[in-house]
């Protein structure tokens, strides 16, 4: 994907949570439908990976989690 193609993506997503609706998420012939919570853990995390002397790669996730079953112990994870 371009960074254009990547943005209209992420803003998608956006205007789906801005207006309290839910999101699904599709690849080939599979799908999921989420609905975040009003107030879900929002995290961003910036990684890079890659085997010790060898190249490196650079990673940024954007991760929205919330207790599944409405359990405050239990989360779910969108990465």
């Amino acid at each position: 994907m371009s960074r254009e193609q990547v943005a209209s993506y992420l803003r998608t997503v956006v205007e789906k949570l801005d207006a309290g609706e839910s999101v699904t998420l599709q690849a080939g012939g599979d799908s999921v439908t989420v609905d975040p919570p009003a107030k879900p853990t929002f995290e961003v995390k910036v990684e890079r990976e890659g085997p010790a002397g060898g190249p490196k790669e650079l990673s940024v996730e954007f991760e929205l989690e919330w207790p599944e079953d409405g359990d405050e112990d239990g989360d779910l994870e969108i990465e």
